[in-house]
């Protein structure tokens, strides 16, 4: 190939035929609605309740000791927890409250005072948050 030669981009030739296209639904049976509603029934009902279990008190306090007057956010007391879980949950705390984060020592740091929206994300996954201190 040449320095002057490009590859095209467009994405090549077509499949020339689609194996599903054979398939249509006029020959399939239909779904009986018993199958239906309980599909349509366990989609909404999992979005509205909170998960069953639960994985401990967590608690939640806000800091600026040592931290040149800035305002950290810290989620510690995790039991049974390992260091992936803690680094995905400070991953949605972080995407969620718009700052930045870490896992430091065991506990989650999140930059700025962020306690209701992390509290809200520790429910989701399964905690019972407490806020400690003042």
């Amino acid at each position: 190939m040449a320095a002057g030669d490009k590859l095209s981009t467009d994405g090549g030739q077509s499949l020339g035929q689609n194996p599903f296209g054979a398939l249509s639904s006029a020959g399939l049976p239909a779904a009986p609605k018993v199958v239906l509603e309980k599909a349509a029934a366990s989609g909404n009902a999992s979005a509205a309740k909170a998960p069953a279990k639960n994985r401990g008190r967590v608690d939640i306090r806000r800091e600026t000791g040592n931290r040149g007057g800035k305002t950290v956010t810290v989620v510690d007391g995790f039991v049974g927890i390992g260091l992936p879980e803690k680094e995905q949950l400070a991953k949605k705390m972080r995407a969620a409250c718009g700052c930045g984060g870490t896992v430091k020592d065991g506990a989650i740091e999140i930059q700025g005072d962020q306690r209701e929206k992390i509290a809200q994300i520790l429910s989701a996954a399964g905690f019972r948050p407490v806020f400690a201190g003042g």
